[in-house]
């Protein structure tokens, strides 16, 4: 499949727990569930999925910085990176791919440091509060935007 027929999904830290972690925040689907309904989607409008999780920012970064050559855009979840990692910003910002930023929660009802993200400004799609089927309306929109 050509890179233009092809998404990046990225999951941050913690989402590896998704399932078994604060179930009354994030519900009780599994990041396997995630890339499943994610590489589904994806599926039925022409796209292929290459999925990536990582505790550690440096393998995301290497992710994305790899999607350069063969993705047409990027989903990422990039859980409690969201508010800390410029770093982060600036791979998603230097590879200029589209992206999509989904968070499962509410991010607004939370805590008011969950507030701010590093990316809402330079995201090509935001989804928030939408729960796992957030990941669904973010590759259907972004696909759009393609």
């Amino acid at each position: 499949m050509s890179a233009h027929h092809r998404l990046l999904l990225v999951n941050g830290p913690n989402l590896n727990l998704l399932g078994t972690r604060e179930p009354e925040v994030y519900g009780t689907a599994t990041l396997a569930d995630v890339e499943r309904l994610t590489t589904e989607t994806a599926r039925e409008l022409g796209f292929d999925v290459r999925a990536v999780q990582s505790n550690h920012e440096g393998v995301l970064i290497d992710a994305i910085h790899a999607a350069r050559v063969d993705c047409a855009g990027i989903v990422i979840n990039p859980g409690g990176l969201t508010h800390t990692s410029v770093a982060l910003r600036d791979a998603l910002t230097g590879v200029a791919l589209p992206f999509a930023e989904v968070h499962i929660s509410d991010v607004y009802a939370r805590e008011e440091f969950r507030h701010f993200s590093y990316l809402d400004d330079v995201a090509a799609v935001r989804v928030v509060g939408q729960g796992v089927e957030g990941y669904a309306t973010a590759v259907r929109r972004l696909i759009d935007l393609l």
